[in-house]
């Protein structure tokens, strides 16, 4: 295993070649505040944060990564367009099953702040780490979180449904039970049965933090979810298909047109531009995997293209990610928004691949 020294000199060298392609570097601090964590993840967060207290500032968080706090910084001060680097240690607790992954990290990482084309920031940022990345010939795989977004906006069913899709899609399994029960494939819960006959209401006194008006107009979701036509079984099978397609990059816009899904034909012309792009850069999308479920339990807030480059060993964490998010930039701007890619790559792991090669 590479020492603290050897990951940091190799940090060091992929900061380089990030400032060598036009990035300016940034040093975010290591306590971030937990408030615009919580708000982005949940209380989840704290399952893989290391949250502390400071008599001033509150609740904080020892940095669990760079992308948020820079995306933070460029929305209150950033021009454009703008790409940032940095380098320096993240922290993320370990369950019992990934114990014997470091809890303490370093990450050196690229973000493109760009409105002009974003399909070609999107093969700048990839084709960028593909280069640095090459001598451990690593497996590359991308996805496009866009697509699946765009086969749930499609369906023809009630706003509450798809919103609740939406927000799973990073859930696969509360996504394939949400659409089981809204096809119908499974019993309303008798306890929901109760609630929307009224006969969940006993007289008992108002606890909790939830209001009555708040409740009442949950039950009213409830009910018009009960009273909606069911999606279409076949709506169903083009989801497992779709959530199902892995293929070589270049065959995906054809695999995906085969599903015959118009809301995917914007997303699937988008992904062949973007293929394009690659091309361009020398990429060879033929050695190149595409999978439409690729970042769903793992990269919570991307919400377009996605990639990863990964050893053959499976014990290892991936080398590499990153992806797309729009949409954080959206609800950290303040009412501004910006195109935004990025990633970050895991020095250590890469000096222990280049000591082993």
């Amino acid at each position: 295993m590479a020492t603290k020294a050897q990951a940091r000199e190799t940090g060091e060298r992929l900061l380089g070649a990030f400032l060598r392609a036009g990035a300016v570097e940034v040093t975010p601090d290591i306590l971030q505040p937990a408030g615009t964590l919580l708000d982005l993840y949940g209380e989840d967060i704290r399952a893989r944060a290391y949250v502390t207290s400071d008599p001033l500032r509150g609740e904080m968080m020892l940095r669990p990564d760079f992308t948020v706090p820079v995306v933070e910084a460029h929305m209150a001060e950033g021009a454009e367009p703008a790409r940032y680097c940095y380098m320096g240690e993240v922290f993320r607790r370990q369950d019992h099953r990934g114990a014997a992954r470091a809890s303490e990290y370093l990450q050196a990482g690229y973000e493109v702040f760009d409105r002009t084309d974003p399909v070609t920031a999107d093969a700048e940022v990839f084709s960028l780490f593909a280069r640095l990345l090459a001598h451990l010939r690593l497996k590359a795989t991308i996805g496009d979180i866009g697509i699946l977004r765009a086969a749930v906006d499609g369906i023809d069913t009630i706003a509450p449904r798809k919103a609740a899709l939406a927000r799973h899609i990073w859930r696969p399994r509360r996504f394939h039970r949400l659409m089981t029960r809204y096809a119908g494939l499974e019993p309303v819960p008798p306890h929901r049965a109760a609630l929307l006959a009224g006969e969940a209401a006993n007289g008992a006194p108002w606890i909790g933090l939830r209001g009555p008006a708040e409740m009442r107009a949950r039950i009213e979701v409830l009910r018009q979810d009960a009273e909606a036509a069911p999606i279409p079984a076949e709506v169903v099978a083009q989801f497992d298909a779709l959530f199902s397609l892995a293929c070589p990059a270049h065959e995906a816009p054809a695999r995906l047109r085969a599903l015959s899904m118009p809301a995917l034909d914007m997303a699937i012309d988008r992904l062949e531009r973007r293929l394009a792009a690659m091309a361009a850069r020398s990429i060879d999308t033929s050695d190149l995997m595409f999978e439409a479920s690729h970042g769903r339990t793992s990269m919570e807030y991307y919400d377009g293209f996605v990639f990863t480059f990964s050893a053959a060993d499976p014990a290892l964490p991936p080398i590499a990610s990153g992806g797309r998010y729009d949409a954080l930039t959206r609800q950290l701007g303040g009412g501004r928004e910006i195109p935004a890619v990025g990633g970050v790559i895991r020095p250590g792991v890469v000096a222990d691949l280049e000591a082993g090669a």
